[in-house]
């Protein structure tokens, strides 16, 4: 059974998921469990590049029973669990408060909200015995205090985020919880942004976001992945509950 600090995070097969991987991988030398509803090339060769050290489990997040398979085989491969990383997440349905169908509200609830809770619940049992202290990231996003038009399921999603790591930060004194503003990343994301934008957003902010290419506003997915990671093996306990932005004063010394 390994020692070395062992991390599970969601949505790692591409983007910030991938790049915190492999900055976990490399440079902090830790273990990582990777749950994905997809194997990316990338994420195949940093297996084999990681042998022992990086467990790929495919499945979707919103599926109970494959999180609770993910912390389990984490726990009965290595030992024990000391990190969990909240990423994956949708951006869809896209349009206004009064066009998007409830429907869509509740199928993405069901991934960038519930699937928190139930990765929550079934890891909290494990992160609150980790020698290292356990530390949950939760990925969250400038639009969970924000109210961008065509957005709200996003924005409310995130919010309901930051509240949920507030209040673990109140009732769990040995987990430390951290909601994390990785910035507007150079990620797959934004790409879909650029292509539905045109028609699913206003003008304003459509226009807005095709500009952050265009002018090289982008941050790079290692900029806040460094950072996403260091936290989930480092963050203090003063942290617990916060709000944080990857290029805040807090995260100074989570950045590289």
């Amino acid at each position: 059974m390994s020692r070395k600090p062992v991390v599970l995070i969601t949505g790692a097969s591409k983007g910030l998921g991938l790049a915190a991987t492999k900055i976990l991988l490399d440079e902090f030398g830790a273990i990582v469990v990777a749950l994905s509803r997809s194997e990316t090339v990338e994420l195949t060769d940093l297996k084999q590049s990681h042998t022992g050290a990086l467990l790929i489990i495919k499945g979707d997040v919103t599926d109970k029973d494959v999180v609770a398979h993910a912390v389990d085989s984490t726990v009965k491969t290595h030992g024990h669990l000391d990190a969990l990383i909240l990423n994956a997440g949708i951006l869809t349905p896209l349009g206004k408060i009064a066009e998007v169908p409830l429907e869509g509200w509740k199928s993405h609830f069901d991934v960038n909200f519930f699937s928190l809770i139930t990765a929550v619940q079934a890891a909290l049992p494990h992160l609150r015995k980790s020698e290292r202290g356990g530390r949950i990231v939760f990925v969250s996003s400038g639009s969970a205090t924000k109210g961008t038009a065509t957005m709200g399921p996003y924005n409310a999603g995130k919010a309901a985020m930051n509240s949920l790591c507030r209040t673990l930060g109140e009732e769990e004194p040995d987990v430390v919880s951290v909601a994390l503003r990785p910035g507007t990343v150079d990620t797959p994301m934004q790409i879909q942004i650029r292509e539905l934008g045109a028609t699913a957003m206003t003008e304003k902010v459509h226009k807005y976001f095709m500009g952050l290419q265009t002018d090289s506003k982008l941050i790079k997915p290692e900029v806040s992945g460094y950072v996403m990671a260091a936290l989930a093996l480092e963050a203090p306990k003063s942290m617990s509950g916060q709000f944080v932005s990857y290029d805040s004063e807090d995260c100074a010394p989570f950045r590289k």
